[in-house]
């Protein structure tokens, strides 16, 4: 298996790097944006025709939700374009790619969990940009698998966890907002499902291209989240003393781009066609104390 991982220095791009150079039968090029601008089509044509990949997995994204509604050409030129471009070259060599999408490609506002098959309506730039990339992606490529998740942490980059014991650790109050759901998504979890897709592809298998949800269980809202973060921390020692929460609503913490209140995956579907379980965020901050330094 020859595996071109692009993004490689964020959260899931560091997790894909660190598990698939373990692997003896496997040859990696992890490249970041500065050995390869994947929004640069010729650069992206060379690299991939000089590696002959059999997978290339796209983690790479303009994630930044509020900045996105200022920075709209950045946006689609990372989150569109470079997914449509790696997507043509993997066609050309007859590669599959794995291409990471989000939650916020749906409006937020159903009742119960979103299925792949529900109608996305994105909300802002950041939803709006992803999406127009997965649409790229599968008319560019027809092995294409597309993992929408939601609410990642991991060790490596910024992220929920990382910034909600930093802000804990020297206040003694803090506000969350306690009316928006998700399920939190381990980072190492997220590349170990598409390494298990990726492996199921390169064994010949029949595989059924397309759309997947991958994400943690059980659901929360990030107040939820927060509070098991802090309990997790006390009881494993890597903080003293839990500072008190407080929930509150979405309107109370205004933000340039609109959050979905729902952001609730159904995961059935990658769990029947790929045998991957959802992720359990609980065991993967077992070891949080590598989320405090």
């Amino acid at each position: 298996m020859r595996v071109l991982i692009t993004g490689c220095h964020g959260q899931v791009g560091c997790s894909l790097t660190e598990q698939l150079t373990k692997d003896a039968n496997t040859e990696v090029l992890a490249l970041d944006r500065d050995s390869l601008d994947i929004t640069n089509q010729q650069a992206v044509k060379a690299a991939v025709a000089e590696f002959q990949p059999t997978i290339i997995i796209n983690a790479a994204a303009h994630t930044a939700v509020d900045k996105a509604e200022e920075e709209v050409e950045l946006s689609y030129a990372i989150n569109r374009d470079g997914p449509k471009y790696l997507a043509q070259a993997a066609q050309d060599v007859g590669a599959a790619i794995l291409h990471i999408s989000t939650d916020y490609v749906f409006e937020g506002n159903k009742l119960g969990e979103y299925a792949e098959s529900d109608t996305t309506n994105p909300q802002g730039v950041y939803g709006e940009s992803k999406l127009a990339g997965e649409v790229e992606v599968a008319e560019a490529c027809g092995k294409h698998i597309i993992l929408r998740t939601a609410w990642v942490f991991g060790e490596n980059g910024n992220n929920f966890v990382k910034t909600i014991l930093r802000l804990g650790a020297t206040r003694d109050t803090l506000n969350i907002v306690g009316d928006q759901f998700g399920g939190p998504t381990y980072a190492g979890d997220i590349a170990s499902a598409l390494i298990q897709i990726a492996k199921r592809i390169i064994q010949g298998d029949a595989i059924e291209y397309g759309v997947y949800h991958y994400s943690g269980l059980p659901h929360v809202s990030w107040y939820e989240f927060a509070e098991a973060i802090f309990s997790i921390a006390v009881d494993k020692g890597a903080i003293t003393k839990k500072p008190s929460l407080s929930s509150i609503t979405t309107e109370q913490y205004p933000t340039p781009a609109k959050r979905p209140s729902n952001s609730c995956l159904n995961t059935d579907k990658i769990t029947r066609v790929f045998a991957v379980e959802a992720s359990d965020w609980k065991v993967a901050l077992a070891n949080i104390q590598v989320y405090t330094g």
